[in-house]
């Protein structure tokens, strides 16, 4: 299995560093964030050490996907929650170079603004065009 010898999520798959496990499966551990924006704020981690979603290898998509699927759902029934906000960095703003989702259980009006960004809109409809446009041509590169 891949790791990182400075990784601090890599030491929490392999037990070295103590965390708050609430679930672990063959691919999969999660456990509470130290430093949560809520109680109950999770973050589920692939145990092989990949730094972004763009390294993650095809077969652990479904595996990490369907773990925060069922995380979203215990989380929200285990804090009373109304939902949850599902989401990962890659690269910037992400405190630890290891892929990691965030499960945060989030009640209407709870305060948090933190991942409410300024909309920068398109300049134009051509804009918007050529955007998508290059878009669609690095996907064409992918298939």
């Amino acid at each position: 299995m891949a790791t990182a010898p400075d990784c601090s999520f890599c030491a929490i798959v392999a037990g070295d560093v103590e965390a708050e496990i609430v679930h672990s499966d063959q691919a999969t551990l999660a456990f509470l964030d130290n430093r949560p924006l809520f109680p109950g704020h999770v973050l589920l981690v692939p145990r092989e050490h990949h730094e972004t979603i763009e390294d993650l290898p095809p077969t652990l998509v479904e595996p990490l996907f369907s773990a925060a699927r069922t995380l979203a759902g215990a989380v929200r029934r285990a804090t009373g929650s109304e939902g949850t906000f599902v989401a990962l960095n890659n690269r910037v703003s992400q405190s630890v170079p290891h892929l990691h989702v965030h499960v945060v259980p989030r009640t209407r009006k709870d305060g948090l603004r933190g991942f409410f960004w300024p909309r920068n809109p398109y300049e134009d409809d051509e804009h918007m065009a050529t955007t998508a446009e290059a878009i669609r041509a690095e996907l064409g590169r992918i298939d």
